[in-house]
């Protein structure tokens, strides 16, 4: 009868933690989508800081070519012809080369800081074990720079296809709903599988 209490009130406790993650992730996202237009006003000016702060040569000189590269190898595994400068994908195959930029705006700096607060949330006191802490940590991390570097291919992919004004509405709005949408199936994941209760 004890053991029976003490597992419903570990659910519940449970329950109101996963649901406290929730309804951040759902607040992330009505404010986003209610305060997008002055999204790119916000970009902008952070453009112009991390430009003027060291860390930007580190995110132009080691990130942006990586990330480059990654994207020219599922384009080419896609059937593209492609090709790589230190920050552009050249997509050649048809009459013209189409030739898109990669910057480091664009490699997904908001979907880490949307994925740093839920996990400041969802992680934090001594419910969980440390180490299953760190597993879903991990796994958030590494699954949100895929998600990342599938967003970019998306964008060139429908760029090269269906034109600049498509690719548009699916970097604007497209990146992120898929962002919050991993977020979402993280989560979920997470609380389902990944984090263990102390004893």
């Amino acid at each position: 009868m004890e053991r029976q209490r003490q597992g419903s009130s570990f659910n519940l406790s449970r329950v109101s933690v996963s649901k406290d993650t929730f309804i951040s992730l759902f607040l992330i996202l009505v404010l986003l989508l209610m305060f997008f237009p002055l999204l790119s006003t916000f970009n902008d000016v952070l453009t112009r800081i991390v430009i003027n702060l060291r860390g930007y040569w580190f995110i132009r000189e080691v990130i942006v070519p990586f990330e480059v590269r990654l994207v020219a190898v599922i384009l080419a595994a896609l059937g593209v012809e492609v090709a790589v400068t230190r920050e552009y994908v050249v997509l050649s195959g048809s009459s013209q080369p189409f030739i898109a930029e990669i910057v480091w705006n664009c490699i997904g700096w908001q979907s880490v800081l949307f994925f740093a607060i839920t996990a400041f949330i969802g992680l934090q006191g001594d419910r969980y074990t440390n180490l299953s802490k760190f597993k879903a940590f991990l796994i958030g991390a590494l699954g949100t720079f895929w998600v990342n570097i599938l967003r970019i291919v998306l964008v060139i992919f429908v760029a090269y296809n269906f034109g600049q004004l498509t690719a548009t509405v699916v970097h604007d709005y497209g990146s992120l709903l898929a962002v919050i949408g991993w977020l979402f199936l993280f989560w979920w994941f997470s609380y389902t599988f990944v984090l263990e209760e102390r004893l």
